[in-house]
């Protein structure tokens, strides 16, 4: 459940926001102060959104949010004030408030501000996740990565990152190796410099020595130009080599050169080259089972497995998916143009009960069909009929999509019908002063149910019925004695 912080210095008003918010599904925090919030925002990074009150006595709403701004707590801010000033409007929004209302506010617009702040700050966290990674500076903190599953690769990252060491990561397809590798560059001395990447089993096996080392004019046929390989290209940086198990055999060799002199060798150069690349290796096959079947050099494969990381499946890091599934659906509404604003419970329960063969990939790429999709706020099982099919069978995914209402033919404006919505019948409740055959009950009647009614209410405690019916305890025995209920209750009371 997502958290949100609400920060006034007046109770009444405290309570009846983070009343507010608990019933929008969302777990209110409370802080009667500026330094109370602040405190608060520094223990706990991962709060959704916080309700900020700009009048308070000790520390002032724009106070919060300049100290905010300086110790980088991006937490989106919703200011609420009882002073309407255009003045006070254009200071709040310049110092970075998602949005602004006056007191009293309603509840709809309150939830709305809610969820649209916490939309933003999703995109804004993708946006900041994506220049890191093009920066070379993506670090442990730009990875959705809460679930304790990747706990230990984390730590393994954080510890890889103070040295040079060769790094082998392996993981199956589209669980994020890649995401792993550029922690380790972004977190240590190669922060900012080049990262390339190279996916082995995507380049011709004729061309693979040329790729990684480069070549001379006149090498081959159709080397009209001196041509740096990705070695080169990745110096005093890091070189990715992703599918590292598909590199033909005598590729093999020269990359364990490389690995050990630190020197390259051009296809078609009379002499070798000095590198300083920091080599990080991946693969989504057990290296040591292909090295033992002799398709992978065993000398190159103990001097890449030096320091091995494995990354967990999604399957096993269940948790990590609302997070996941939040950040995919601000990056994609926000680049088809469409205002999707979550998912519903029932879409979330599915994803959750899913196995994802193809991990974070696999989860992506149906979040992004599923936008692409949707004509709703919220993104329904309906949306999903490819998990759906996968999950509960390919009938059950056509009947879902039979279900949903279309049109036989079109529909002029001026013929269209009010669409129907769905209400459940509500049993209508007996009135108590009926009886069964709709007139007026007896007196003695409707005194007989108040008194059951107060017995059950106080549990029985026959002093605590009386003084709430407002009669004495001997006129209280005398009519159970006369309704015929003492022996039923009096023993229960006493």
């Amino acid at each position: 459940m997502t958290r949100v912080l609400v920060v006034d210095d007046d109770p009444v008003q405290l309570r009846l926001t983070a009343e507010i918010a608990n019933r929008a599904g969302f777990k209110p925090l409370t802080a009667t102060g500026g330094e109370q919030a602040l405190a608060i925002l520094r223990e706990d990074r991962n709060i959704g959104a916080m309700i900020l009150d700009l009048v308070m006595p000790d520390l002032d709403g724009m106070a919060v949010m300049e100290a905010m701004r300086r110790e980088r707590l991006t937490t989106p801010v919703i200011i609420q004030t009882a002073n309407a000033s255009l003045e006070t409007v254009i200071s709040a929004m310049r110092q970075g408030a998602a949005d602004y209302f006056v007191k009293p506010v309603s509840p709809e617009r309150l939830v709305i501000s809610l969820r649209n702040a916490m939309k933003l700050d999703t995109l804004e966290a993708a946006i900041r996740a994506e220049h890191a990674r093009k920066a070379g500076t993506f670090t442990a903190a730009d990875m959705i990565a809460k679930a304790p599953a990747m706990g230990r690769v984390l730590t393994l990252c954080a510890k890889a990152a103070k040295s040079t060491i060769p790094v082998l990561i392996e993981g199956e397809t589209g669980v994020g190796k890649e995401l792993v590798a550029r922690i380790i560059q972004g977190s240590g001395d190669r922060a900012g410099k080049p990262f390339i990447t190279v996916n082995c089993g995507a380049i011709p096996p004729n061309l693979v020595e040329s790729v990684l080392f480069g070549h001379k004019k006149g090498a081959f046929t159709g080397a009209i130009a001196d041509q740096p390989g990705k070695f080169a290209e990745a110096h005093n940086g890091t070189l990715f080599l992703d599918e590292i198990g598909e590199l033909p055999p005598d590729t093999q060799v020269k990359l364990l050169r490389a690995l050990q002199d630190g020197e390259i060798e051009p296809v078609g150069a009379s002499r070798t080259e000095r590198v300083n690349v920091r080599v990080i290796s991946a693969t989504n096959r057990r290296l040591l089972n292909l090295a033992k079947s002799g398709e992978f050099r065993e000398d190159l494969y103990y001097r890449l497995n030096v320091f091995p990381i494995y990354v967990p499946p999604l399957r096993e890091r269940m948790e990590d998916v609302p997070a996941l599934v939040s950040m995919f659906i601000a990056r994609f509404s926000a680049e088809a143009g469409k205002r999707v604003l979550g998912l519903s419970p029932v879409a979330l329960d599915l994803l959750l009960g899913y196995d994802w063969p193809g991990n974070v990939r696999q989860l992506e790429n149906a979040v992004y069909r599923a936008i692409v999709l949707s004509d709703g706020a919220f993104l329904e099982t309906v949306d999903f009929p490819q998990i759906v099919a996968q999950s509960a069978g390919r009938e059950t995914a056509l009947s879902d999509i039979e279900t949903v209402p279309v049109p036989a033919a079109p529909t002029h404006i001026d013929t269209a019908t009010a669409r129907q919505r769905a209400f459940e019948e509500q049993p209508a409740a007996p009135d108590r002063f009926l009886d069964a055959s709709g007139e007026i009950a007896a007196l003695a009647q409707i005194e007989r149910a108040a008194i059951v009614f107060a017995i059950e209410h106080h549990g029985g405690r026959m002093s605590r019925v009386a003084r709430a019916l407002k009669i004495g305890r001997s006129t209280l025995y005398r009519k159970l004695h006369e309704y015929g209920l003492a022996e039923e209750l009096i023993n229960d009371a006493a």
